[in-house]
């Protein structure tokens, strides 16, 4: 299975029925696709969106409906439209349930790094700075490595920081983690990873929840 939809099947599980959820812009949209039809969920778009369905067939797309990352969606029956003040009071009125970001550094202490890497263009750090401080819960979803090789687990994020200690679970081509106060805890690891592969592909220290699972 190619490694990002294994990274946005096991995101899927963190949705419950009931609530609000907020896909960050990249590989986290993804997981619009993945949701089961019984899970009944809003999704809602800092671009002024409540309601957002899989992605549109080929042919079918409304250039009119984008989410965040300007990609062409969907909408579902009931879905709302509002301007973009609504929609960030909705995240920092505290009415988003989760937000699962893509993230380019997270340290054990769960800080987040997602935004920009220096000396590369960008537009702004967009809707996350709200999000990580907002949201109710947020899980994180990125590849372990870099393509260079090198951990984006870190003991310290070296890139421009989104919030401090904001990430409540990061989700990984290789592991889960959460954040306590005790520590970085790592709670499974996904089919065919060995504890001792993340340990080695990991600069973060972390602890094995005694609830660790190995898939």
């Amino acid at each position: 299975m190619d490694t990002r939809l294994t990274i946005v099947k096991r995101a899927v599980k963190e949705i419950q029925d009931g609530m609000n959820v907020n896909l960050g812009i990249g590989m986290p949209t993804l997981v619009a696709n993945e949701i089961p039809a019984d899970v009944n969920v809003l999704l809602q778009s800092e671009n002024g969106l409540l309601g957002i369905g899989p992605y549109p067939v080929e042919g079918l797309e409304d250039a009119d409906l984008i989410n965040a990352g300007k990609e062409t969606i969907t909408t579902v029956p009931g879905s709302s439209f509002f301007d973009s003040a609504e929609s960030f009071a909705m995240i920092r009125g505290g009415h988003i349930d989760l937000a699962i970001l893509g993230g380019m550094e997270v340290s054990e202490k769960g800080d987040l790094a997602n935004w920009m890497i220096p000396g590369k263009m960008v537009k702004g750090m967009g809707g996350a700075m709200d999000l990580v401080v907002g949201a109710k819960r947020v899980v994180v979803i990125m590849d372990h490595v870099s393509k260079h090789g090198e951990s984006k687990v870190k003991k310290t994020c070296e890139l421009p920081l989104t919030g401090l200690g904001v990430v409540d679970r990061l989700i990984t081509d290789l592991a889960v983690f959460d954040f306590t106060d005790e520590g970085m805890v790592l709670v499974e690891t996904s089919p065919g990873v060995t504890v001792e592969e993340v340990k080695e592909k990991t600069e973060a220290p972390f602890i094995i929840s005694p609830d660790f699972i190995q898939s």
